[in-house]
């Protein structure tokens, strides 16, 4: 791999769950930074200044869906790619977010939702009235399918980091459990 792929905002308050997606990420190429919840997500977003942003819908403090309507409403995250990842549909559909990803998933899925926001056409020439005004990811895309297969969580032996010790150079090891499926249980 050459270069960073891209840097993205994990928020979710599960620790094992912004860990996995963080390696899983990472192993790809990404810079990943990470929040607890909605209100430290827009504490962090513009000194971060990430190119996506994933957030859980429950949280305490404040929620995936507020937190994504917060960052619409606001012009220096306005056009910001979106991604709700979340168990048992919460938050599919939402108005603010511009993908959903159905937990559990496999961290293929992740990635190439991920890769997909990163190069989609802004958010605002879509709004415009193209052709492609208000589309979605296709639910061919695998987005917001859920696998039939039942999976174990993995745990990753790695530690969580704050945001303002957030390493850029360091990677797991290309076998690493975390890279494996990822079933974090809801």
């Amino acid at each position: 791999m050459s270069g960073v792929s891209g840097r993205v905002l994990v928020v979710d308050d599960n620790k094992v769950i912004r860990q996995l997606i963080r390696v899983n990420l990472e192993l790809e190429g990404f810079e990943v930074v990470t929040a607890a919840d909605g209100a430290e997500c827009l504490d962090v977003v513009h000194r971060v200044r990430p190119d996506v942003v994933t957030l859980d819908v429950v949280m305490p403090r404040l929620d995936g869906i507020k937190t994504a309507q917060r960052l619409r409403e606001d012009p220096r995250t306005r056009h910001l790619p979106v991604a709700i990842i979340s168990a048992g549909g919460e938050g599919e559909g939402a108005p603010a977010a511009d993908a959903f990803l159905a937990k559990p998933f496999e961290p293929a899925e992740l990635v190439r939702l991920v890769r997909q926001l990163l190069h989609r056409e802004p958010r605002q020439r879509r709004q415009a009235g193209g052709a492609d005004a208000g589309e979605e990811p296709s639910a061919g895309d695998g987005c917001a399918e859920r696998p039939t297969a039942e999976r174990p969580a993995v745990e990753s032996p790695a530690t969580e980091r704050s945001v303002a010790e957030r390493p850029t150079t360091e990677r797991p090891a290309a076998g690493s459990p975390a890279a494996g499926s990822f079933c974090p249980g809801g």
